[in-house]
C-alpha cells in the first residue's frame, strides 16, 4: 500500500506544475527492480519512477516518463528524443565524453552473486574458468572485462535474463548492483543464490555514483535537477520517498 501511494504521489508530482518546463526523462524499457518495473496494467513503479517525481517536482520540472531501450538510450539522449536519463547510470569518465550528469541521487556497491555454496569470490583468481554473466552496456561488463580476464564473459540484454541463467545453472555467476541483486534473492526465484562479496572498487569505471544524464552544454537544465536533488536531500523528502524500498539510506558517501 505504501508503494502505491508512493507511485501515484509520483505521477501526480509529474503534472502539478502546468506553466513548467516539459522534460522527457528516460528510463530503461526492461525491468529493473526495485528501481523501475511495469505493473499488470503498464504503469511503471518503483524507487526510481518515485524518485523522478520528487525530483523533478522540487525542481519545477513537468517530468514524462519515457521508456527505451537500454541500449540506445544515451543515443536516444543525444539526438534529441529524451531530454535527461534517470535509470541507474553511474558517472563514469567513459560516458562524460558523451553526455553530462546532475550531482549523483545514489550510490550503492557493486557485487557478485553466485548460487548457494559455489565457493566462488569475486576476484579474477576466484572467477577463474567460471563464467559471469552481465548486462550490456553497463559499468558491469566493463568492469568484468577488465578485472575478470580469466574468466568467460557472458553479455544479456538484461539483468533478469542474467539471474534466470544463473538459476538454470547456465552460468556460475552474475555482476551487477547490490540493491538489484538484493532484490532478487528476495523473489520466488531468489532462494537458489546468494551475494558472495563485493567487488573491488574501481571509480574510473563503476563511477561516482548514479546521476541525471544530460545533454553535453544543457547546462540550464542540470541546474535546475541539481537544484531538485539537494532539495529533496534537504527537505527529508528523500528519505520519505525511500523508506518503503530500503531498510537504510541508499544515497551512499
Amino acid at each position: 500500500m505504501k508503494n502505491l501511494m508512493l507511485t501515484t504521489l509520483a505521477v501526480m508530482t509529474l503534472g502539478t506544475a502546468a506553466m513548467a518546463e516539459t522534460v522527457k526523462v528516460g528510463i530503461a524499457s526492461e525491468p529493473y527492480p526495485p528501481f523501475s518495473s511495469p505493473d499488470a496494467a503498464g504503469n511503471w513503479t518503483g524507487w526510481e519512477i518515485d524518485m523522478i517525481g520528487a525530483v523533478c517536482a522540487a525542481a519545477e520540472l513537468d517530468c514524462v516518463i519515457t521508456p527505451v531501450a537500454w541500449d540506445g538510450i544515451i543515443p536516444s539522449l543525444t539526438s534529441g528524443q529524451i531530454d535527461a536519463i534517470m535509470a541507474s547510470m553511474s558517472i563514469t569518465a567513459d560516458r562524460m565524453q558523451t553526455i553530462d550528469f546532475s550531482n549523483k541521487y545514489y550510490n550503492t556497491p557493486t557485487v557478485v552473486m553466485t548460487a548457494k555454496g559455489s565457493g566462488i569470490l569475486p576476484t579474477d583468481e576466484g572467477l577463474k574458468g567460471k563464467i559471469l554473466g552481465v548486462q550490456v552496456s553497463t559499468v558491469h561488463q566493463d568492469y568484468a572485462q577488465t578485472h575478470f580476464k580469466d574468466a568467460e564473459i557472458k553479455l544479456y540484454q538484461t539483468q533478469d535474463e542474467a539471474n534466470q541463467d544463473l538459476v538454470a545453472g547456465r552460468i556460475d555467476a552474475t555482476q551487477a548492483d547490490s540493491i538489484a541483486l538484493d532484490a532478487f534473492l528476495k523473489s520466488e526465484s531468489g532462494g537458489c543464490c546468494e551475494i558472495v562479496g563485493a567487488v573491488a572498487d574501481d571509480k574510473d569505471i563503476l563511477g561516482l555514483g548514479v546521476g541525471v544524464g544530460l545533454r553535453k552544454g544543457d547546462e540550464a537544465l542540470k541546474e535546475k535537477f541539481n537544484a531538485g536533488i539537494a532539495k529533496i536531500i534537504a527537505d527529508g523528502t528523500y528519505e520519505k520517498v525511500s523508506a518503503p524500498y530500503f531498510a537504510s539510506s541508499i544515497y551512499g558517501g
